[in-house]
């Protein structure tokens, strides 16, 4: 890939506004100096993205052009923009940037194998976003600053709202990337998690074509040195669950899997707060401090404590710090090939086993499918959990068809001899409104179950309408809470819940016409 173009660097250098790789002190300093936000009693500055608190799925696009036209899998998910359209808006971006007196660079890498590792550069207006791109992505040494060169730029200006009838657009609010280009284009949005999701879009477009799997999941590792990944959307627990006192973090959201093992694309790690507390989550809680980023957090007017109870912003209240705010971690983030998987999902109906050991096949079918229930504040307009199928567990950054991901995914399993299990962290006892969520002690007690191999060779019982084989027993777990049909006391609603989250599967898989007969016989048992 080759360099982009140095003109918008000297053209703000000329201009005399742009802040070079300021140090976290520094940025901090200018956070604070244009009351962009204030600081909490833990060191960590907090900042309000006013009415877009999660990511905005609608207001993305990718530019069509001679080098994607081919090769991304436009539709809902991936939208086209005409290049005269970015052309134009990126222009208008640019001049407005012109006018500011401060405009912020951050120089690093994304993928911290450096094999794989992509030059990247941020321009943000807001110092705080600045400070976010610092944490989030991997900082490179003095010696690596030097001979810096970017091959993909992101400009964000949260400010700038674009005209959908001048602008090509479907709001004010815009992400757009442009491969031929290497730009990532954003305004009108202040939530800083579009500046993170874009360059994951764009590594899930490049990393493939160096046959490495660009995944979305959390990665940790043993004192064997045995290696698990946790997939899942936004809030089903990869972030909490990949953090083990016991096991040393890999990365918590965005990996690779190449020739020679996992990878993690970021430098940090952007965590959901809501409800957070030592007692439950001591790694997270703690890694909270100076230099850290919270986004939407209510604090003391008194005190400056980060009240992480209070929703009223949003329930997608977030954290923003380094992996090295974490204690027990790898370093560098790379490790061997994966030994676990495991497929997290928030079933918002109640019905699914809270584990499951899968086959190949039903591997591939519930990876494809990609099921959980986007909880609220994740995206603008979600205000309660709500059943959706994301492909590969990651649909909104995958520029590519999701069978490309899938494949990829099911040569690995066979190579490496990977155990699959699918994890339900959502609801127990009744459907979202009458059930419980499940406890994390319980999910903690299962995963390490896995993780142990005692999983692998013990008694399990066959659920009948979803096909899935679940463990009688495992140690620290109720044996009633492995059987969801047990938690409910209405077992007549268990049955239709549990079958009408069954014909979903069946009505999403539908559009998966080029699976083989194995994988598509490996869903719910239960076909109406």
């Amino acid at each position: 890939m080759k360099m982009v173009d140095k003109s918008l660097t000297t053209q703000l250098l000329k201009h005399g506004n742009l802040k070079q790789n300021l140090s976290v002190a520094r940025l901090v300093e200018r956070i604070l100096d244009r009351k962009e936000g204030v600081l909490t009693s833990t060191g960590a500055v907090t900042a309000t993205t006013g009415k877009y608190t999660g990511r905005s799925p609608k207001d993305k696009f990718i530019v069509k052009d001679e080098i994607t036209e081919s090769t991304v899998d436009w539709g809902s998910v991936n939208q086209p923009i005409d290049e005269a359209s970015f052309d134009k808006l990126y222009h208008k971006v640019i001049d407005y940037l012109m006018d500011k007196e401060e405009v912020y660079q951050f120089k690093g890498y994304a993928g911290a194998d450096k094999k794989y590792r992509l030059p990247i550069q941020v321009f943000n207006e807001f110092a705080w976003h600045n400070l976010f791109a610092r944490q989030l992505f991997i900082t490179p040494t003095e010696e690596e600053l030097k001979n810096h060169e970017a091959e993909f730029s992101v400009i964000s200006a949260p400010n700038f709202k674009a005209d959908p009838e001048i602008d090509g657009t479907n709001s004010e609010t815009f992400i757009i990337i442009s491969f031929k280009k290497r730009i990532v284009l954003i305004g009108g949005t202040e939530y800083a998690g579009e500046i993170k999701k874009s360059i994951f879009s764009v590594m899930n477009y490049v990393l493939p074509q160096q046959d490495v799997l660009s995944m979305h999941c959390s990665a940790n590792v043993g004192q064997e040195g045995d290696v698990a990944l946790f997939f899942g959307l936004s809030g089903t627990g990869k972030t909490t669950l990949s953090a083990d006192p016991y096991r040393r973090l890999i990365g918590d959201d965005e990996h690779g899997w190449s020739p020679n093992g996992v990878f993690n694309i970021e430098g940090g790690c952007y965590a959901k707060c809501v409800n957070l507390s030592e007692e439950k989550e001591p790694q997270i809680f703690n890694a909270i401090r100076f230099g850290s980023v919270l986004e939407n957090v209510v604090i003391d007017k008194e005190t400056s404590e980060p009240d992480y109870d209070d929703t009223s912003l949003t329930e997608n209240t977030r954290a923003a710090y380094p992996v090295d705010n974490i204690d027990n971690i790898v370093t560098p983030s790379v490790a061997g090939h994966p030994n676990t998987i495991i497929f997290l999902t928030a079933d918002a109906s109640g019905t699914l086993p809270p584990i499951s050991k899968l086959t190949k096949e039903q591997a591939m079918y519930h990876f494809l499918s990609g099921y959980t229930s986007k909880l609220a504040g994740t995206e603008r307009g979600v205000t309660e959990p709500e059943a959706t199928f994301s492909a590969c567990f990651g649909s909104p950054f995958l520029p590519l068809a999701p069978a490309k991901y899938a494949d990829m995914l099911g040569q690995k399993i066979d190579q490496y001899d990977s155990n699959v299990f699918l994890v339900n962290t959502g609801w127990t006892g009744g459907s979202y409104g009458v059930g419980s969520r499940m406890k994390l002690s319980y999910t903690r007690a299962m995963i390490h179950a896995a993780l142990e191999g005692e999983l692998n060779n013990i008694e399990t019982t066959a659920d009948e309408i979803f096909g899935l084989q679940i463990p009688v027993h495992v140690a620290g777990v109720p044996d009633e809470v492995l059987i969801p049909k047990n938690t409910w006391e209405d077992k007549a609603a268990y049955e239709q819940s549990a079958k009408e989250l069954a014909m979903k599967f069946h009505q999403n898989f539908e559009k998966f016409e080029n699976v083989s007969e194995a994988i598509k016989a490996a869903g719910p048992a239960y076909k109406n």
